[in-house]
Parts: structure tokens; C-alpha cells; sequence
């Protein structure tokens, strides 16, 4: 006869692991502008999460967007106090990148420098791997 024990239920926690500053980290500038994103949403706790998806003029390109906390089988990483969530699939092609801000009319915004990159194109939002 088996008894059933009274297992917990993992789903009121999110699985998600802790990765470092090998994974992504975030420069001053740029880690200023998402802590006054999360501040302006409400969100003082929340993190920045930076996935790779298929499009953009060399085949992947970046999506950020700002959430309450890591999901299931997020990588979350502590950087320039910040934290960042990044899918296991982004990783992969995430993996030594910098994120930067620049405050500037032309060309400003966040840039990802990113050491996997085969090619990028000039607007610097899309890359191929």
C-alpha cells in the first residue's frame, strides 16, 4: 500500500536560478534608466527582463520589458543594482553581453553590446548569431 505524502507545490514560487554578471550586466547609465522605469511603473521591486527573438533586419532581435518578478525557469541575474531575467533560450545568445543607456536625440537609447553577435546591423537592435 503507498501512502501519499503532503508534498509542497513548487508553483507558489517561481523556479528560477541564480546566474552572474557573466551572463548580462548592465552599465551605470543604463542601470539608472530601468531603476527610473520600475519607479515610474510602480514597480520599485521589479525586474528587466532581456529576451532574444526571431526578426529584425539580421534574423534576432532584442525584447525588453519590465515585470513584477522572474518567471518559471528564469536566469536572474543581480547587476549595477538591478535585476535582470533572461530565459534559458535567450541565454544562449545573451552570454557576455553589456547593456547601455544612451541619453542622446540620434541613436539613443539602450544598446546591447554583445560578444556573440556574427553581425549586427547599423541600427543596433537586430544581430544574427
Amino acid at each position: 500500500m503507498m501512502i501519499a505524502g503532503n508534498t509542497s507545490n513548487s508553483s507558489s514560487q517561481p523556479g528560477f536560478r541564480v546566474g552572474d554578471e557573466r551572463l548580462i550586466k548592465l552599465t551605470p547609465s543604463a542601470a539608472k534608466k530601468v531603476i527610473s522605469l520600475l519607479n515610474k511603473q510602480g514597480r520599485p521591486n521589479g525586474v528587466l527582463r532581456v529576451a532574444v527573438v526571431g526578426g529584425g533586419c539580421s534574423g534576432l532581435q532584442y525584447k525588453m520589458d519590465l515585470q513584477n518578478q522572474p518567471a518559471n525557469r528564469d536566469i536572474l541575474v543581480e547587476t549595477a543594482g538591478v535585476k535582470v531575467v533572461v530565459d534559458p533560450k535567450s541565454a544562449l545568445y545573451v552570454t557576455g553581453s553589456e547593456l547601455d543607456y544612451l541619453d542622446a536625440l540620434q541613436e539613443g537609447g539602450f544598446k546591447v553590446k554583445n560578444p556573440n553577435a556574427a553581425t549586427s546591423c547599423s541600427c543596433g537592435e537586430s544581430f544574427s548569431a
